[in-house]
């Protein structure tokens, strides 16, 4: 279950920053609940290529911020990984940066009989009524998708998405699901192992 987003957006605020700093391009922030609630971070470097190294040195950056300014109430584990060549698109630059590449669209409400859309990515165009993203779909249907009422939206992974990948010069990119690293221990957890080591000294 996802969470406010004006929590992602203000933990985004909190990190971008930092991120930037080291080097690195923030893709998303996201926060979910139910079970085991988990903070997400989504990064890479600026070729797309992204190491497991990468991952472990901005999870150490930036748990270091969420400690200090702790915008979570409660427990929850931090997870950073890269995109991944399936990554999510979620700026407008996003479907022009990866034009012709074929997406898996999901919108916020019915359109045209349908929530579901996939094909490839032919643009974005701003009309009257706000930005839009067109794709392509089978039998060169063509689809105009208001920006606004996009959910979620992903790459769909194939051998031309891999093929421009590494023709792009990641070729240590992840190819599939991406490196990540994944902090088991929460921010109350820290917070009091940080409490500990203080009185030790």
């Amino acid at each position: 279950m996802r969470s406010e987003g004006g929590l992602e957006s203000r933990i985004e605020a909190l990190i971008s920053p930092i991120i930037a700093d080291m080097g690195y391009v923030l893709v998303r922030v996201r926060f979910t609940t139910g079970g085991r609630s988990k903070l997400q971070i989504m990064a890479e470097r600026p070729d797309g290529a992204m190491s497991v190294e990468d991952c472990a040195g901005l999870s150490r950056a930036v748990s270091a911020v969420l400690d200090v300014e702790d915008p979570i109430a409660g427990e929850y584990t931090l997870e950073v990984s890269s995109p991944g060549l399936d990554r999510p698109l979620v700026k407008p630059e996003d479907y022009i940066r990866f034009k012709g590449a074929e997406a898996k669209i999901e919108l916020l409400r019915i359109l045209n009989g349908r929530k579901r859309f996939k094909g490839r990515l032919v643009g974005l165009d701003v009309t009257t009524s706000g930005e839009v993203v067109i794709i392509e779909e089978d039998g060169g249907v063509r689809s105009v998708l208001p920006y606004q009422l996009i959910d979620e939206a992903k790459l769909v992974l194939t051998d031309a998405l891999i093929a421009r990948s590494l023709k792009g010069g990641a070729q240590d990119a992840p190819l599939e699901e991406g490196a990540e690293v994944e902090v088991k221990d929460t921010s109350k957890q820290r917070k009091a192992h940080q409490r500990k080591n203080r009185e030790r000294s």
